[in-house]
């Protein structure tokens, strides 16, 4: 399977086993008495909360956890067909949980969510100086984009500036790219996709330039002990508050490293990224600072280079959000959320935070994400009014008949528990 983007409707999903760490936060229940405590949590000395076992839930059997909770539910004519269960994390940059429902803990492959980080790599080699790498160039760089001709065209445009061949890509180009439109278009055309309309193929000209850079070998670059990987990792351990040897590492759909981390590192991390310059010089992400604002603007400067110009949430989120938000997706329903500091629903102004959202069973429809996340900034008090319209095909997706009438609905079926009510 390719790596980081989305299934079409007639592909299956294989099943794979789930690092579990901790039972789940079972759903939280607005009003409920002072004196209660949220299913699944207990006060800790010295301030903060820490999970616990629900009752029923699994204590040694750690291959297993406790269902997550429901957060989108699939009805068609008033009957609930289907759900997607699964998990929402949202910290402040120092890690401070704000609101969420499941379990923060919950550990997640971060597949394609780890392109904003990864990119700091090659700016702080001296990538943007050396090779005159302006915004679009560097946001499809951390992307995962349609294949469309525009991205196409980007990214050949680098390559003939650097002088690299694209015939180097690595990422293969199975079942690409993903717009629907431009697949047609090569089909009928009788053309070949090839490796640079890849939805990972500006991640992996990141490793191909800074091969480029240090006059390294490209050959082999998507293996782990390539020095191109040893340089994306240094920097994704270090924005994400680690170390080199304590990352847990898989192998991602484009055939390089992935890292795995709990929904509140995720969801930490996507707040530095929102706030880079909000983490204090004693942290050892500061250093990182200034690459990862770079990376920040230049997503929010184009976001049809981080996703596509049709049926692509992020994309959606950031032009419905500009200025506000940064979006990036994964496969296997994560989606991290970078959102910078303004006002929320009731006016007043709030920080940055970062959200992190895992819908377990994978959704290889994409309903089940898209709804979720919609709802999930709704809720947090990101999105209303015009915006929160502009994105009512995502908040409830709906399918339709050969007709065109709506036959089902995604429905958020949640509501985030703020910090107040998981702590009492």
């Amino acid at each position: 399977m390719a790596g980081c983007g989305r299934l079409r409707p007639d592909e299956r999903r294989p099943e794979c086993p789930r690092h579990v760490v901790r039972p789940s936060i079972r759903s939280h229940r607005p009003g409920a008495g002072r004196g209660a405590t949220a299913p699944g949590l207990s006060r800790k000395l010295g301030g903060g909360w820490r999970i616990v076992p629900a009752a029923g839930s699994p204590t040694r059997n750690r291959s297993r956890r406790a269902a997550p909770p429901v957060l989108v539910r699939q009805v068609r004519n008033g009957i609930e067909e289907s759900v997607h269960r699964g998990d929402i994390v949202e910290v402040d940059v120092n890690g401070r949980m704000l609101r969420g429902l499941g379990d923060p803990d919950h550990v997640a492959n971060l597949r394609s969510c780890v392109k904003p980080f990864g990119l700091v790599a090659l700016i702080e080699a001296g990538g943007i100086e050396a090779f005159e790498l302006e915004p679009p160039e560097l946001a499809i760089m951390a992307s995962s984009h349609s294949g469309e001709d525009l991205h196409v065209r980007t990214l050949q445009g680098v390559y003939r500036r650097v002088g690299v061949s694209q015939s180097l890509l690595a990422c293969g180009a199975e079942k690409m790219p993903l717009d629907e439109l431009t697949a047609a278009r090569l089909a009928r055309d009788g053309e070949k996709a090839s490796p640079v309309r890849h939805m990972c193929s500006g991640q992996h000209s990141v490793f191909l330039l800074l091969c480029k850079l240090r006059g390294w070998d490209p050959m082999g670059y998507w293996l782990e002990e390539h020095p191109a990987q040893v340089a994306y990792r240094t920097v994704v351990a270090q924005a994400f508050g680690t170390t080199v040897s304590k990352l847990k590492l898989g192998i991602d759909g484009c055939g390089i490293p992935t890292y795995a981390f709990s929904l509140r590192e995720i969801a930490r991390a996507y707040a530095f990224l929102a706030d880079p310059a909000a983490v204090a010089g004693a942290d050892s992400r500061s250093s990182m600072a200034a690459g990862l604002t770079i990376v920040r603007d230049a997503m929010l400067a184009n976001p049809e280079m981080v996703g596509g110009t049709r049926d692509r949430i992020d994309t959606s989120v950031m032009k419905a959000l500009p200025g506000r938000v940064v979006a990036k997706g994964g496969m296997e329903a994560l989606r991290g959320l970078a959102i910078l500091a303004g006002p929320r629903g009731n006016g007043a102004k709030a920080p940055a935070s970062g959200m992190a959202i895992k819908i377990e069973d994978g959704d290889g429809f994409d309903r089940g994400t898209w709804a979720a996340t919609v709802e999930a900034l709704s809720q947090a008090g990101v999105l209303s009014g015009q915006a929160l319209r502009v994105l009512g095909r995502y908040h409830r997706p709906a399918e339709t008949d050969p007709h065109g009438r709506v036959t089902a609905e995604a429905m958020p079926a949640f509501e985030l528990a703020p910090l107040a009510e998981l702590i009492r």
